[in-house]
């Protein structure tokens, strides 16, 4: 039985059903679809890389997610100069730049411009003319052997915390965490007065 004094259920949800009904059924076609056009720009791009360009490694933004690393919009200009890479030369071998981005540690800059130097080693440069080779271009051996990259190129990995086992000695049992923290907040606060008192006292002893 229906506890309290309520209205008696009386929805009528069956009114013009099939007006709110949606329907899903041009999926497996869309899948198709999104893989034959995949198909296609991966044979009009040959022999780049299937993912696009190169991006950098970056920090997310704001204290709640700057923990995670992700990809970035492009390279910055401190980046490439360091890697050794002209930046009107980066973009035509496929590295993104970014010319508004700034190198704000240390850190992130020798992270990226180790990341470019590994995509410099592994590079395959292809002439633009199979007759004439330009400076910079691979020799034809590598030519030979080079295959187009499918899927994500030089992926960013999350690095996990590693955790440190020590074993419990009888010094950390008899450690008292909670007094040691009273203490150490009184001496914070009486800080000031201390320090006032000591003044003081010197005084006097000066006369």
């Amino acid at each position: 039985m229906v506890k309290h004094n309520n209205v008696v259920p009386n929805g009528h949800f069956k009114k013009h059903w099939q007006r709110y009904v949606k329907t899903w059924f041009n999926q497996p076609a869309r899948k198709t679809r999104r893989r034959t056009a995949r198909q296609k720009k991966a044979v009009k791009i040959f022999p780049r890389p299937t993912a696009g360009p190169l991006r950098p490694i970056v920090h997310g933004q704001t204290q709640r997610y700057n923990m995670k690393v992700r990809a970035g919009r492009g390279f910055s200009l401190e980046e490439l100069k360091a890697a050794g890479v002209p930046k009107k030369l980066a973009p035509t071998i496929g590295i993104a730049v970014d010319h508004r981005r700034k190198n704000r540690s240390l850190e992130g800059l020798q992270a990226n411009v180790q990341r470019l130097k590994t995509y410099k080693a592994k590079l395959v440069v292809f002439p633009r003319s199979a007759r004439k080779l330009k400076a910079g271009d691979s020799s034809p051996e590598e030519l030979a052997t080079a295959t187009q990259v499918q899927g994500t190129y030089m992926p960013i990995h999350q690095e996990k915390p590693t955790a440190e086992f020590v074993k419990v000695t009888d010094e950390m049992k008899s450690f008292k965490a909670y007094g040691k923290l009273r203490v150490e907040r009184m001496n914070k606060r009486m800080a000031g007065t201390r320090l006032k008192r000591a003044a003081e006292a010197d005084k006097d002893e000066k006369k």
